[in-house]
C-alpha cells in the first residue's frame, strides 16, 4: 500500500469565505499516483472546515445566513470564549460544517456523486491556514 501526504495553504482576505479546493485536491491525487484507495482532506485549524457540497453561489450565501443565525459573530460579549480573542463564533461554525471529508478513489479519480466538490470553509480568516491531504491505497 502507498501513502501520500501534502499540506495546502490558504489565506482569505475576509473573515469568512468558502473556497472550492477540488482542483488542488485532484492535483494531490495525480501527484500520489494512487489509483484505488481513500483520500482524507481535513482542516488543520479549529476555526476552519472542509466539507463537500455543490459549487453554487446561492447555496454558499445560504450557508453564510444559516451559520450567522446559529452562531452570530457579534456581539462578541455573548460568548464566554471571547476574551483574548473574538472568534468563538468561528469555532461553533466549524463544528457545524465539519472538520474533514473522506473520498473514495476509483480508477485514479475522486469518486464523487453528481455536483459534489470539496470546499474549504474559513470562519476566522485573514491569515494563512493549512489543510491536510492524506491518501492511502494502491
Amino acid at each position: 500500500m502507498k501513502s501520500y501526504r501534502k499540506e495546502l495553504y490558504f489565506t482569505t482576505r475576509t473573515r469568512r469565505a468558502f473556497l472550492n479546493i477540488t482542483p488542488q485536491v485532484e492535483e494531490c491525487l495525480r501527484e500520489s499516483g494512487i489509483k484505488e484507495g481513500l483520500l482524507l482532506c481535513n482542516a488543520m485549524h479549529i476555526t476552519a472546515s472542509v466539507f463537500i457540497n455543490d459549487d453554487e453561489s446561492g447555496l454558499h450565501s445560504d450557508f453564510e445566513v444559516f451559520l450567522e443565525k446559529l452562531a452570530p459573530e457579534k456581539p462578541y460579549s455573548q460568548y464566554a470564549h471571547n476574551g483574548y480573542e473574538d472568534n468563538a463564533d468561528a469555532h461553533l461554525k466549524r463544528t457545524i460544517m465539519g472538520r474533514e471529508v473522506v473520498v473514495a478513489i476509483t480508477n485514479g479519480r475522486l469518486d464523487f456523486g453528481p455536483w459534489e466538490q470539496i470546499f474549504y470553509g474559513e470562519f476566522d480568516g485573514k491569515r494563512s491556514k493549512r489543510v491536510l491531504v492524506k491518501i492511502i491505497g494502491e
